[in-house]
């Protein structure tokens, strides 16, 4: 193997990263390795986690808190741009990625390290994730993937590795195998029973939501205001990004919101089942959709959905550090500079109901659409109608007087007798 020296590792004190601390240093005899952990909202003992790096070998351990950024950088400029990958999955995991991997990359050059090392497994996105970011930032750093080298193959085995090493696994163990993942967007669980797409998911599973049926018997009424695109206030209270989506978690997921059960095309090409926990981000896709309906033309909203599911894309598949993201959202910014007002939802047993909208954007005039008395002349769509259905009038009498004809309908009637012999 290539000499290295200084390795700077993304940790998250979680199985596959524990277990990579000594198994690097076993092969790369010398070897420094540093672990990075960014603070991405996910509850977790900093000391505990510092700790456990130390003890499993870790020569010094960085925690960085990157919740701010995360939401205000990423979190909310992906929102505003409606991305939504597959028509389900919110990219809860997708959009902390790069901004981990960012950070990680600052610690290796600060460290003058040789190599970055993920514990991403072979057969996921976040591996994708990881390392586009590495060679779009440090493209001279060696990139060692664990999963890609060793001769483990599974978790149970990770887990015996673990066990062999003295590393400590907490609530890990073969019986309680979810694959998690938590930020202050979401919380992802994949493995387990999960892996049977016939199983319905554990009840005990979910930790961000109630059940619907658990949840209260009466609704609750809330306002979102946005500005420019990006939400700024709840119930009139003008919040910061961490605490706005924070309070939003905990009132979506007390009224079940936001739970989806998403069969996804993984970017290696692969189908897979994750359960996803996104409370506050689903109540804030559904208020900007609304505001988007009363403030966009049609043109312009049918772009820019077909725009957010190429963005969605993007996100997924790790190319966020790239010129066609930095374009897109240059877009999404540019049309967003109507999308500012309030939308009025009621919360209740895991649905979201659209109470009221206000915009002083708004194209809807409502003597315009009234069906009472208004000033809009009824007449007027006479000419219309005529032009915009010249193309179908003067469609149907060409193909009519053709057939008639007998001229190239028969003649295609004839060719397809020919090919059917």
């Amino acid at each position: 193997m290539k000499e290295i020296k200084k390795i700077v590792l993304a940790y998250s004190g979680g199985l596959d990263t524990s277990i990579i601390i000594p198994w690097l240093k076993e092969q790369y005899p010398g070897c420094e390795v540093v672990a990075v952990c960014t603070d991405v909202g996910q509850k977790e003992d900093w000391e505990a986690l510092k700790e456990k790096a130390l003890a499993s070998g870790a020569s010094k351990i960085y925690v960085l808190d990157v919740k701010e950024e995360l939401v205000r950088d990423y979190i909310f400029p992906m929102l505003r741009a409606g991305a939504i990958y597959e028509g389900k999955y919110l990219l809860g995991t997708s959009i902390a990625r790069p901004l981990q991997a960012k950070k990680q990359v600052e610690i290796a050059l600060k460290e003058g390290a040789d190599a970055v090392a993920h514990g991403c497994t072979g057969k996921g996105n976040d591996q994708v994730r990881f390392e586009l970011t590495y060679k779009a930032l440090a493209p001279h750093l060696e990139i060692i993937a664990p999963w890609r080298m060793w001769d483990i193959r599974s978790r149970e085995q990770a887990i015996e590795y673990a066990q062999k090493h003295g590393i400590p696994l907490g609530t890990i163990s073969k019986k309680n195998i979810y694959s998690r993942d938590w930020n202050i967007w979401h919380i992802s669980h994949e493995g387990g029973v999960l892996e049977d797409l016939w199983n319905r998911p554990e009840e005990e599973m979910f930790m961000l939501s109630r059940s619907p049926k658990d949840a209260p018997d009466k609704e609750e009424e809330i306002t979102v205001e946005f500005e420019q695109g990006i939400p700024v206030a709840l119930d009139g209270e003008r919040l910061g990004p961490v605490e706005l989506l924070t309070r939003l978690n905990e009132v979506g997921g007390t009224h079940g919101i936001g739970r989806a059960d998403v069969v996804e095309t993984r970017v290696v090409g692969m189908k897979s089942r994750g359960v996803y926990e996104t409370p506050g981000g689903t109540i804030l896709f559904t208020a900007l959709r609304e505001l988007e309906m009363i403030t966009l033309d049609a043109e312009t909203l049918s772009l820019k959905r077909q725009l957010a599911a190429r963005y969605a894309e993007l996100v997924y598949q790790g190319k966020w550090f790239t010129l066609q993201r930095e374009a897109l959202d240059a877009f999404m910014k540019s049309v967003a500079r109507f999308l500012t007002g309030k939308i009025r939802l009621a919360l209740y047993k895991g649905n979201i109901i659209v109470c009221g909208r206000s915009s002083e954007y708004s194209l809807y005039l409502q003597d315009l659409a009234s069906f009472g008395e208004s000033s809009y002349d009824h007449r007027d769509a006479t000419g219309f109608i005529k032009l915009y259905g010249l193309p179908v009038g003067v469609s149907a009498m060409v193909q009519k007087k053709l057939e008639a004809e007998g001229g190239p309908a028969e003649e295609m009637k004839e060719m397809a007798r020919f090919s059917e012999k």
